[in-house]
């Protein structure tokens, strides 16, 4: 079949598959040799008590020449770290950058990791100079899982030593899928036994202020005691649902689907002189101003989520 007379998934699939026997990494080498003073970090963040692993006397008596590294450590040696990551020629896309980016065309966009099976050939030794080479072994086709719709994309890692000779094989696969489609609910607020009554106001589209008793002075956010009098006295008050915007944020990252961005997020000032958090609504962020008047709207986020918003005062619904 040419590719003219393919279909566009036919097509698609038939790129994917390209990648299959590609190197993605080609024997990049490791940043530092193997050494003692990392291995002391891993085996005491792992908790490995194994004295072979500090001890040349220990790993003596055992028939080794000296210390070795733990085989799980192979993988360490390898990591480029923070710098090379931020070089600027690590802004070149490599392989395996130019295969996410093909599975992020198909809406493979989200990646976890499965399993990752190891083959050690030999210890290492401290002195030993590791590189890794990956290749793609498979990409199956598209699986149905509790994730959503995906692929797992296998590959296998072969570390080799100065002279070439394998030292261990890694073979690691992940799925990448695409999310099934949920509206994600909106974080939960942090509900107490001094801040319940405002929530439970919220919820029948009621703003609310707490309000001293003892010297009937307004406080938000909620609080068992009056910073003013010391008084556990209180009651409250219903908004009027005026105010000004005293400060704001545009909120671009990072994203949480909950939410719609840019995510306006305000401290307005109340006519009754207290301020809270909130979000902005009806209003693009250029055309915010500190000291814009706002009206109170409501937010229904879900069945059991209701939130005071504010939009500008000149708005109509």
């Amino acid at each position: 079949m040419s590719d003219e007379q393919m279909t566009p998934e036919a097509a698609y699939e038939q790129r994917l598959q390209a990648y299959e026997g590609r190197v993605l990494v080609p024997g990049r080498p490791g940043q530092d040799p193997v050494n003692v003073p990392m291995i002391r970090h891993w085996v005491e963040a792992m908790g490995d008590a194994n004295p072979v692993y500090l001890s040349a006397e220990a790993a003596r008596a055992t028939g080794r020449d000296g210390v070795v590294a733990p085989a799980s450590m192979v993988q360490a040696w390898t990591m480029r770290g923070y710098a090379a990551t931020t070089a600027p020629e690590a802004s070149d896309p490599t392989p395996f950058d130019e295969l996410v980016a093909l599975l992020a065309e198909g809406g493979y966009t989200s990646v976890v990791a499965t399993d990752s099976e190891f083959e050690f050939h030999r210890e290492l030794v401290p002195g030993d100079e590791i590189s890794t080479e990956e290749v793609v072994e498979s990409i199956s086709p598209e699986k149905r899982t509790g994730l959503g719709a995906g692929r797992f994309v296998t590959t296998v890692r072969t570390y080799r030593d100065a002279s070439g000779t394998a030292v261990a094989t890694q073979k690691w696969r992940t799925l990448r899928f695409r999310p099934a489609a949920k509206k994600a609910l909106r974080p939960r607020p942090a509900v107490n036994q001094d801040n319940e009554f405002w929530f439970a106001a919220a919820k029948e589209k009621r703003l609310v202020v707490q309000r001293c008793r003892s010297c009937e002075t307004l406080r938000h956010p909620p609080g068992p005691c009056c910073p003013h009098c010391q008084s556990f006295d209180w009651d409250t008050v219903t908004a009027s649902g005026r105010g000004t915007v005293y400060s704001y944020v545009v909120a671009h990252h990072p994203p949480h689907p909950a939410f719609e961005y840019p995510l306006l997020i305000a401290v307005v000032e109340l006519a009754e002189g207290t301020r809270l958090i909130t979000n902005l609504v009806g209003v693009a962020p250029d055309d915010v101003a500190i000291g814009m008047l706002v009206r109170l709207d409501w937010l229904e986020a879900d069945p059991q989520l209701t939130l005071p918003v504010f939009r500008p005062a000149t708005d109509r619904p």
